[in-house]
């Protein structure tokens, strides 16, 4: 049984102490919520691709075409989203798992009202979660169903526990990818493992750091070509490309996001394009772990029997 497959089953035995005869079936928990909000990881092999850039100005780009989005910083020993954005949270996730703060008292607010929630830094504890702190952090998670529109998941980098787990909760997974050939061969090693032992078949790529379309194109085949001869049932789908832009290494240094500080970057241009295309695609409502409150439950009846 995989971690997935394991925190299902304890989602179950939580609808049966809570005195459901089945948590897909009982009419009472129906109604509870229509809304439930999109969950998308982004993730990486390797390090250094950029990653938590890409997720907090995707987070911004999609806050300003009016939608509520919360990003969780799920480098949960390494946290980096509110050095890039310049805040300074009180407190964090580890906070929350010792007890000493609630979900909401952690959570901070970026600009355009976008929130976060903070990780820790050298905290190596957090590095590999265990099954009562996995299943807390989707409980919490499920307070704010009705408030956000858009749960954007900020991975480490790699294959570790954590990564996977993050990967299989959420229902759609970006990966990013620069043309280093490490960065393509640690793409390619990840989405072997969220593959064959999470059964996860769809993942959309993301190139990052390239001169243009062209290049971004061939680092894309490359990853495609490997996926369709190694793996089977695979679909890899091409999202777009961010270039490279020296808007935003300046906008690094300033603990700003590009698209706040530079909204008429290049780069700032194809943030808003992924933001579009991400909202343009129906979500998969079918996948992932994350399911918020029952209704969602029985949304993802196949997924979870």
């Amino acid at each position: 049984m995989d971690q997935a497959e394991g925190l299902r089953t304890i989602m179950n035995e939580r609808a049966s102490e809570a005195g459901l005869s089945h948590p897909l079936l009982n009419e009472e928990n129906k109604g509870r919520m229509t809304h439930a909000p999109r969950v998308i990881s982004v993730t990486s092999g390797k390090g250094g691709v950029g990653k938590t850039n890409v997720t907090v100005n995707l987070g911004l780009a999609l806050t300003k075409m009016g939608k509520r989005v919360l990003i969780l910083d799920a480098d949960l020993g390494l946290a980096n989203i509110d050095i890039l954005l310049g805040l300074t949270p009180h407190y964090t996730v580890e906070n929350l798992f010792s007890g000493e703060r609630s979900f909401l008292e952690i959570i901070v607010e970026g600009p355009e009202g976008l929130k976060i929630l903070p990780a820790s830094s050298g905290v190596p504890n957090l590095v590999d979660l265990n099954e009562s702190q996995k299943l807390l952090l989707l409980e919490e998670v499920d307070t704010l169903a009705e408030e956000i529109d858009v749960l954007l998941i900020d991975t480490g980098a790699g294959i570790s526990s954590n990564v996977q787990y993050f990967n299989t909760a959420a229902q759609e997974s970006v990966v990013i990818v620069t043309p280093e050939p490490t960065s393509l061969t640690d793409a390619y090693a990840l989405i072997k493992v969220l593959s064959t032992r999470h059964r996860k078949k769809e993942f959309s790529i993301l190139v990052n750091l390239v001169s243009g379309k062209e290049e971004a194109l061939g680092v894309f085949r490359k990853l495609s070509r490997a996926a369709d001869h190694f793996l089977s049932s695979l679909s890899l789908d091409y999202l777009g490309f961010i270039p490279y832009d020296n808007k935003l290494p300046q906008a690094v240094i300033r603990q700003k996001a590009v698209l706040d500080v530079f909204p008429e970057a290049v780069s700032s241009k194809h943030f808003t394009d992924l933001a579009v295309a991400l909202l343009s695609r129906p979500p998969k409502a079918d996948t992932g772990v994350i399911q918020f409150f029952w209704s969602s439950l029985i949304q993802s009846r196949n997924n979870l029997l």
